[in-house]
C-alpha cells in the first residue's frame, strides 16, 4: 500500500500542508493495522508532523493505549461510531497532537454479520475543530480493497481537518 503512487502523493501533499500549518497528527488504527501511519511516514520530512500511531486491533489495546472506555466497547462494539470518536479523541489526548484520525472496521473475509457486514469501516478524526464521524459500507472490496479504501478516506479527514472551521 505504501507503494501505491495516488496515496503517496496525497500523504506527500498531507505532510506539506500539514508542515506548512505547524500541526501534529496522531493516529489510531485497528483494521488497517498502521497502513495510515505507514503511508505517512514513507513522505521524507513526516517526523515533523507525524507525533505517534497507535495500532489498537485488540478491544484491550483500545482501552490501554488510547483511553476508550471498555463498557462503551460493550455497549456498541468495537466496530461503531462511538468507538471511533473515542479512539481519535483518545489518541489526541493521549499523543498531545493537534489532529488524530481512527479507523475501526471489519476488513474480512470473515467476522461480519447482517448488522455490521465485512467492508464496514468507522472512521473518526479529532482536532482543533471538534470530532467529526465518517461511517462506509465498502462492500465486497476484499480485504486488501477494504484497508486500501478506508486509508484513503482517512486521509480525505486528515486533509478536512486542516480547513478553518465553519
Amino acid at each position: 500500500m505504501i507503494d501505491d503512487p495516488d496515496l503517496l502523493a496525497r500523504a506527500d501533499a498531507l505532510v506539506a500542508a500539514y508542515t506548512r500549518a505547524g500541526r501534529t497528527l496522531a493516529t489510531a488504527e485497528s483494521c488497517t493495522g498502521g497502513l495510515v501511519a505507514a503511508l505517512l511516514t514513507a513522505v521524507p520530512g513526516s517526523s515533523a508532523v507525524v507525533e505517534r500511531g497507535y495500532v489498537t486491533y485488540s478491544n484491550a489495546a483500545k482501552a490501554e493505549a488510547i483511553g476508550v472506555d471498555p463498557n462503551l466497547i460493550a455497549r456498541h462494539g468495537a466496530v461503531s461510531e462511538p468507538v471511533a470518536r473515542a479512539m481519535a479523541e483518545g489518541a489526541r489526548a493521549a499523543s498531545r497532537a493537534d489532529v488524530a484520525v481512527a479507523i475501526t472496521g471489519i476488513a474480512g473475509p470473515g467476522g461480519g454479520s447482517a448488522e455490521k457486514p465485512v467492508g464496514l469501516v468507522h472512521l473518526a478524526v479529532a482536532g482543533p475543530h471538534g470530532t467529526h464521524h465518517l461511517a462506509r459500507r465498502y462492500g465486497d472490496l476484499g480485504r486488501a480493497g477494504i484497508r486500501r479504501a478506508a486509508v484513503a478516506d482517512a486521509l480525505s479527514l486528515l486533509e478536512g481537518a486542516l480547513a478553518p472551521a465553519e
